[in-house]
């Protein structure tokens, strides 16, 4: 058997930058056993699977494809830089004649727009509730250690925990972070959350001016930190929104490798995330 497979670099036109998928459309569904064995060899954040629904449609000329995503060890509900990496693959190598792609997955359709520079991804968005910080305090204690905490969120729909920094925090103090991701997995066991993320307000002294930035942390998922998420961006992009008082956002998730995320909050409850992605690698799996 031999699978295509393709590397692209996401929310970013640097190679390097970003954070990488691997990407495979698929002829015939896999066995499950298969798909975590080729994401596990991949070593990446997330493989993703690209199949077709109605066998008569080809990858160039369908417009519905169904999507699935897995990290080194587990499969995921929601992935925003391998759904950009997935549409960019079907647009830019196999040159799809359709100007919109929808994928079903787990989180329900989602749909990707192709632009001038890049793509816009139609994605749920999932709201925080904020919570008692004292609830996640060892939690806490780990990921961020004595810096000061504005207010601390948790996102049900996502099982995601988000640590707001103070805005006396200059930025340096979180992209200097260093986090014990292995500690950090030791304060939850009981599976209540699979990430933490870590925010702060944008500074109105920095270029490109920046609304927020954000780290991500998923050694639950296998992935001490992703380099940049865009399914993270459906909680921020709720939560910023409100706190800033904005339907138009550019956020920046500061990771070694960095990435940057165009979001717009629409009247249907749904939010905009727009990005770049670059290919790196293109090649064959053979089994």
């Amino acid at each position: 058997m031999e699978i295509p497979v393709y590397t692209l670099d996401s929310f970013t036109n640097l190679p390097f930058k970003g954070n990488p998928a691997a990407i495979c459309p698929l002829l015939h569904e896999l066995s499950d056993d298969l798909y975590y064995k080729i994401a596990a060899e991949m070593n990446l954040s997330e493989t993703a699977f690209i199949t077709r629904i109605n066998p008569s449609d080809s990858f160039t000329t369908g417009s519905r494809f169904r999507l699935r995503w897995f990290t080194p060890t587990t499969e995921v509900d929601l992935c925003g830089h391998a759904t950009l990496a997935s549409a960019a693959v079907l647009f830019q190598h196999i040159k799809n004649v359709n100007p919109t792609l929808v994928f079903e997955t787990k989180s329900g359709d989602l749909s990707v727009t192709q632009k001038e520079e890049g793509y816009i991804m139609d994605f749920p968005l999932n709201p925080p509730t904020r919570v008692d910080p004292n609830d996640f305090k060892d939690t806490i204690k780990a990921a961020v250690g004595n810096l000061p905490v504005q207010e601390v969120l948790f996102c049900y729909n996502t099982k995601k925990l988000l640590i707001r920094l103070a805005d006396s925090c200059d930025i340096s103090a979180l992209t200097d972070l260093k986090v014990d991701t292995v500690a950090l997995e030791n304060t939850e066991r009981s599976g209540r959350f699979c990430a933490v993320i870590i925010t702060m307000k944008g500074s109105p002294d920095c270029q490109p001016r920046y609304d927020f930035y954000s780290r991500d942390f998923s050694p639950w998922f296998g992935v001490p930190e992703d380099p940049v998420t865009g399914s993270n961006h459906t909680i921020l992009g709720s939560y910023w929104s409100e706190k800033l008082g904005k339907k138009k956002m550019l956020a920046y998730q500061c990771s070694s490798r960095g990435g940057e995320l165009e979001l717009e909050l629409r009247d249907d409850g749904r939010i905009n995330i727009a990005g770049q992605a670059i290919t790196i690698l293109q090649g064959t799996i053979k089994l």
